[in-house]
């Protein structure tokens, strides 16, 4: 999968970012489609683009600190994506608990046809793996208060 630009759009819900990556062949199964786990990776890359794309620094505390694995993820699947087309991946952050954000992704074909929503919510971890309130500083950064 390669990715394209990233954009920042404002919505009510605060910011959504979006990456387009490519459909490679590799992605697709044996009917021609992209096989579904590969929008869970893309859900990966959209969240990633989201730390990067809104300058917050404090991924690499984050890991120094602790972690911030996945507790949980879904997916519904709307129609296919097919080798060769584009897919836009919308990021946003759905809600920020005490100890978890949930972020929610958005996968989109290149004419705006939905292809598969989901979300992935993560909680915070200490360096001995104990689930921890999330960091003042990452807790503003996330719901725009501030950025770190």
């Amino acid at each position: 999968m390669s990715s394209d630009a990233v954009r920042i759009v404002s919505s009510d819900h605060g910011p959504i970012v979006e990456t387009a990556v490519w459909v490679r062949f590799a992605e697709t199964d044996a009917m021609g489609v992209v096989y579904h786990t590969h929008y869970i990776v893309w859900f990966e890359v959209g969240r990633g683009a989201y730390w990067r794309a809104l300058n917050l620094g404090q991924v690499h505390a984050l890991r120094d600190a602790g972690a911030f694995p996945v507790a949980s993820l879904e997916a519904r699947y709307h129609a296919p994506a097919r080798y060769g087309d584009r897919v836009i991946v919308r990021t946003r952050v759905a809600a920020i608990r005490s100890r978890t954000v949930t972020f929610a992704y958005e996968c989109l074909g290149e004419d705006g046809t939905r292809l598969v929503t989901g979300q992935t919510t993560h909680m915070f971890l200490d360096a001995s793996g104990h689930a921890v309130r999330l960091p003042d500083a990452v807790r503003r950064a996330l719901s725009g208060e501030a950025r770190p």
